[in-house]
């Protein structure tokens, strides 16, 4: 039996949808027709033992996430780098909160023994774009704003176990997205504490432009990735060629800028936005970023292929190659 919302709906005139994904009606109503359930934390996860709660970073604007304790904090006082961790979903879906996102950071957090902060920013339409940026942005601030030691009104779990020397930013597509945008902006503004950034990983980045890359299709507006982004940025001075779209658009920061010292960039041979995600990398190498840049490349899978499928053998070697980026330095 159909629900009283979607028969309400069937009635109502749509105003945009982006199918299988989301359908938006005139009258302001969001309809998010593909998303994993929102799961509670956990103390003490059953299969890793990573336990899990939830904060608050900010009122104003509503800014929560999830942050994530490996069980090794009992047993070994040493304290754990940290990961800011950003969800994908292409600004307008999924959660910090989700199914999918929860088992990942909890498979991650319990093989790379981090402390992990994933940000539960807001999402277009209802908060078009720059607004998960700005959001994100107040939450590693809020984070970085930790090492200093003479704060009172501290998060226990930060204060007493992590490395303010070790602070990495990482995310899948659209949190990959936020990365690049953090890393870049980190370059140029100080962050509190005068904190700095060790390292960041972009999983298959969502990144377009108006001009083809590689094997991407010629099809302008009418693409996917294009029409993705016409809905979370309408107002988008360069549209598609919006620097955080497109990291060589005009008018766009060097890369060379990027404020961390290592880099991770993770493609997937199958995924649309693989050739993107290559031109990325080919062009952190070419900036005269002093930092150093690796590759990690998948090949017959998917985008974001590790969040939907974390047992099979690729998705472990995935959550493994990130788990030892996170101890690297």
């Amino acid at each position: 039996m159909a629900s009283t919302i979607e028969i309400e709906n069937k009635s109502k005139e749509i105003e945009t949808e982006i199918l299988p994904y989301i359908r938006v009606y005139k009258d302001g109503t969001v309809e998010r027709l593909m998303e994993s359930p929102i799961v509670p934390p956990s103390l003490q996860n059953p299969e890793t033992g990573v336990s899990s709660k939830d904060i608050v970073i900010s009122d104003h604007p509503s800014i929560s996430a999830r942050l994530y304790l490996p069980n090794s904090v009992q047993s070994n006082p040493k304290k754990l780098p940290i990961l800011l961790y950003f969800h994908g979903g292409g600004f307008f879906m999924e959660s910090a909160f989700s199914f999918l996102d929860h088992r990942f950071l909890n498979l991650l957090v319990s093989e790379a023994k981090v402390v992990a902060v994933s940000v539960e920013y807001r999402l277009a339409p209802e908060h078009p774009l720059p607004a998960a940026f700005h959001d994100s942005w107040e939450a590693l601030n809020w984070v970085t704003s930790h090492s200093n030691s003479s704060d009172t009104n501290t998060e226990p779990w930060l204060h007493d176990h992590a490395d303010f020397k070790r602070i990495y930013i990482g995310g899948d597509s659209a949190g990959a997205s936020i990365a690049n945008y953090l890393a870049l902006r980190a370059g140029v503004e100080t962050l509190k504490g005068n904190a700095n950034i060790a390292g960041a990983f972009l999983s298959h980045p969502f990144f377009w432009g108006s001009t083809p890359v590689g094997s991407e299709p010629n099809e302008g507006a009418s693409h996917l990735h294009a029409r993705i982004w016409k809905l979370v940025y309408p107002s988008a001075a360069g549209g598609i060629d919006e620097p955080t779209m497109n990291p060589l658009g005009p008018g766009a920061p060097s890369l060379a800028t990027l404020a961390c010292s290592k880099l991770l960039v993770c493609v997937a041979g199958k995924d649309a936005l693989r050739d993107r995600g290559l031109w990325y990398y080919d062009a952190v190498k070419n900036s005269g970023w002093e930092g150093e840049v690796k590759l990690f490349e998948v090949p017959d899978q998917d985008h974001v292929f590790h969040i939907y499928n974390t047992d099979t053998t690729a998705a472990k070697q995935m959550i493994a190659r990130l788990a030892s980026f996170l101890v690297s330095i």
